[in-house]
């Protein structure tokens, strides 16, 4: 059962409660949202990836470091504040002038996708994010079975491909890598 949304919350509320509580909670201009817990699944895929990108980008050529789902992401342009499952930023870390604990500047976004957010990750999410100017591409990862889509932004579009099975690699042209989904998907067992 999924919790009923705040309303009416202040930036400064919404830090507040987080702070007191140490429960991560979604900002959506003034309606805060409790973050549900997430699948073993889920935890191993978020920590394989975020693993693979700090080591994937260890010795880059620009300048580039991972990000795992504890940090905010702020898009002042819909004054929301968000959780991403990881992140990629290249360049100087940007933070959110109203909170030095969020950033504003990712190159990528990775989201695991589950039951109960996938209509949210790939719809309303996706379209919040694609306004972030910096980002370069999009992930969705798929817990319930090896595969992976790729929104990578060329212009003013974004192509989508998609990666299936173990055997294959997860191209992120933004960040010149490739990563095993054998590696992304270590010790999750589908039944």
């Amino acid at each position: 059962m999924e919790a009923e949304p705040l309303k009416d919350f202040s930036l400064e509320a919404y830090l507040s409660l987080e702070e007191e509580s140490g429960v991560k909670y979604e900002y959506h201009d003034g309606t805060v949202v409790a973050m549900a817990g997430g699948t073993i699944e889920q935890g191993l895929i978020s920590g394989n990836i975020f693993g693979e990108l700090k080591l994937g980008l260890r010795g880059h050529q620009k300048p580039c470091r991972a990000i795992n789902g504890e940090v905010k992401l702020h898009i002042a342009s819909f004054n929301k504040y968000l959780y991403p499952d990881a992140m990629a930023i290249c360049g100087p870390l940007q933070r959110a002038p109203q909170h030095q604990d969020a950033i504003i500047n990712p190159t990528i976004i990775v989201e695991v996708l589950s039951a109960s957010t996938e209509r949210y990750d790939r719809g309303d999410k996706f379209f919040f994010y694609r306004q972030i100017p910096t980002l370069k591409a999009y992930i969705l990862i798929d817990q319930y079975s090896p595969s992976i889509e790729t929104y990578n932004r060329i212009g003013d579009l974004w192509q989508i491909t998609r990666t299936t099975g173990l055997d294959k690699s997860l191209a992120i042209e933004a960040l010149n890598l490739e990563i095993q989904l054998s590696a992304i998907y270590e010790g999750v067992v589908w039944e």
